[in-house]
C-alpha cells in the first residue's frame, strides 16, 4: 500500500511557498488601514504588516495620544486659573500616572475598533516585522520567531517616519526623550528643554509647562513654527512666552553632557555667545528620517531620493512595478489627511482609474470609511 504521509522535505517545501494575496501592505498607519479595510471591502485577499502598532503612530504615539495629554494640561490649566471664572478651591494634586493611564485607555480603545473593523472587512492585521524577500514578496518575523511568506501582485510601503537625532556630540548618550517616552512619562520634568520649535516641540512645551515642569525650547531659526506665516509665528512665540517658556532662537546646539531625567547640560551658541542651560529632561523633536532600513528595497529596484524617502512618481507608483508607496515614507507631507488622500490615489490607480497627487488635477471622490470618534 501506497504511503499517503508526506516526507518531511516536502512538508518544508510547502510551508515555504508564499501566501498568495490580492494586496500586501507594509505598514500599518492611517492612509495603510483605510486602504486595507477599503480593498478587502471590495473583495480583495488583503494583509497589513506593521512591526508594532494597530493602526500605525496616529492612534498610538502621535496624533490622538499628543491630543489626549494636551487636553489634560489644558484642563490643570483651567483648574490652576479657576479664580478668573470665580471658582476658589484650595489647591490640587497633580498625578501624572494618570494622566498616562486615560492615554493609555484611549489607546487600548482605538486598537479594538481598528481590530474589529479589520474583523468585519476580512483585512488580515500581521504583527510583525515585514522585508522584501523578492519583488512582491514580503516575508515577515512574528513575535515568536516564526515567519510567513506573503506574495502579491501589488504592495504599498507605508512605513513611515521617525524622530530624527541629530549627530551633536553627547546628545544621544544623555538619552534624550521623543515624542513617544514624553507621551509615557509618569512624572513631571522639573526644567524640560525641548530642542526644536516646530509642531510637536510647541505642543510638548506648552503642555508641559501647564503641568507644572520649567521649560527652556532651543530653535536653530529664527522663529518657532518657521514655515508659517510671520505674523503667526511671532503671535504663538508671545502666547508661549506669557505662559512662562523660556524661548532661545537662532541658537546652535554645540554638545550635550549627561543624562536625562537625572541631570543635562545643553551647551549653545547664540549670536556667537555660549551659554549653558542646564535641565532634568531634554526633548528632541527636530524633523522626522524615513523608516527605509531594513525593508529590503534593494531587492525589488525600488530606489530612493537622496534624502532617504522612496522614489515616487506623480502616480505614487515606485520604480519597481507592482510597488507603490504613501504617506510619509514617500515624502508626502507629514498629516494624516495626507495618507488617506494618497491612498485614494493608490486606489484609483489600482481600479482602473488614473489619478496623480497634483492640486487640480485628481479629481479624486472620497470614499466611505467607518467613523473615528474619539473622546479627548
Amino acid at each position: 500500500m501506497k504511503s499517503t504521509e508526506t516526507s518531511p522535505s516536502a512538508q518544508v517545501l510547502k510551508t515555504s511557498q508564499p501566501e498568495e494575496f490580492d494586496l500586501v501592505i507594509l505598514g500599518g498607519g492611517t492612509g495603510s488601514t483605510i486602504a486595507a479595510w477599503t480593498f478587502a471591502g471590495e473583495g480583495k485577499r488583503v494583509a497589513v504588516v506593521d512591526r508594532k502598532y494597530i493602526g500605525g503612530s496616529c492612534p498610538n504615539i502621535a496624533c490622538l495620544p499628543s491630543k489626549n495629554i494636551i487636553h489634560s494640561a489644558k484642563v490643570v490649566d483651567y483648574f490652576r486659573r479657576s479664580k478668573e471664572f470665580g471658582i476658589s478651591h484650595d489647591g490640587f494634586t497633580l498625578k501624572m500616572s494618570g494622566v498616562r493611564e486615560r492615554k493609555r485607555k484611549m489607546v487600548v480603545g482605538l486598537n479594538e475598533m481598528y481590530m474589529e473593523n479589520y474583523r468585519k472587512t476580512g483585512a488580515e492585521f500581521i504583527l510583525g516585522t515585514g522585508r522584501f524577500l523578492a519583488p512582491r514578496t514580503v516575508e515577515v518575523t512574528l513575535a515568536d520567531g516564526t515567519t510567513r511568506q506573503l506574495r502579491s501582485a501589488n504592495v504599498i510601503v507605508s512605513t513611515g517616519t521617525r524622530a530624527a537625532l541629530e549627530t551633536i556630540p553627547g546628545l544621544a548618550e544623555a538619552q534624550p526623550l521623543t515624542h513617544i517616552e514624553a507621551l509615557e512619562l509618569d512624572e513631571i520634568p522639573e526644567h524640560l528643554l525641548v530642542i526644536g520649535g516646530g509642531y510637536v516641540g510647541v505642543e510638548m512645551s506648552q503642555a508641559m509647562r501647564r503641568f507644572g515642569s520649567k521649560v527652556t525650547m532651543i530653535d536653530r531659526n529664527g522663529r518657532l513654527m518657521s514655515k508659517e506665516d510671520p505674523d503667526v509665528c511671532e503671535a504663538l512665540r508671545s502666547l508661549l512666552a506669557d505662559e512662562g517658556i523660556d524661548i532661545l532662537l537662532n541658537a546652535r546646539i554645540k554638545r550635550v553632557s549627561g543624562k536625562g531625567g537625572d541631570s543635562v547640560s545643553v551647551v549653545v551658541e547664540q549670536n556667537g555667545i555660549e551659554k549653558v542651560l542646564k535641565g532634568s529632561h531634554v526633548l528632541v523633536a527636530t524633523g522626522r528620517n524615513p523608516n527605509t532600513e531594513g525593508l529590503g528595497l534593494e531587492l525589488t529596484g525600488v530606489e530612493l531620493t537622496d534624502r532617504g524617502y522612496i522614489k515616487v512618481n506623480e502616480r505614487l507608483q515606485t520604480t519597481a512595478p507592482g510597488v507603490w508607496a504613501i504617506g510619509e515614507v514617500a515624502g508626502s507631507p507629514q498629516f494624516t489627511h495626507i495618507s488617506v488622500d494618497d491612498f485614494r490615489v493608490v486606489h484609483a490607480n489600482l481600479t482602473g482609474g488614473n489619478r496623480v497627487t497634483r492640486a487640480g488635477k485628481s479629481h479624486i471622490v472620497c470614499l466611505p470609511t467607518p467613523n473615528l470618534l474619539v473622546s479627548a
